[in-house]
């Protein structure tokens, strides 16, 4: 059974570091047999973007608003290293939710 989930990745300018992002949300989402939407955004856009795009998850590599209603998670790990284990494991947990 191949779910679909919806991820909104946001960053700075929604140019170079949030295709990074995205690009490794869908592997990971690859990875567990789950079809990844993605949308990228500025994180000034986030808020509205959630009310349009409607995703399961933020991830983001810029503060957002935390009360978007839906998780967010921080995807600096995906860009530094550090932490990474952690934040694959947490996608990997809302796209299976």
């Amino acid at each position: 059974m191949n779910k679909t989930k919806k991820v909104l990745v946001a960053c700075g300018t929604s140019i170079a570091t949030a295709t990074v992002v995205a690009t490794k949300v869908r592997e990971i989402g690859q990875e567990i047999g789950v079809t990844v939407n993605t949308l990228q955004c500025k994180a000034a856009e986030a808020r509205a973007k959630v009310g349009t795009f409607q995703p399961d998850l933020v991830v983001a590599t810029t503060p957002v608003p935390k009360d978007l209603g839906v998780p967010v998670l921080n995807g600096v790990a995906f860009l530094s290293g550090v932490g990474i284990d952690k934040l694959k494991q947490d996608i990997i947990n809302a796209l299976r939710a």
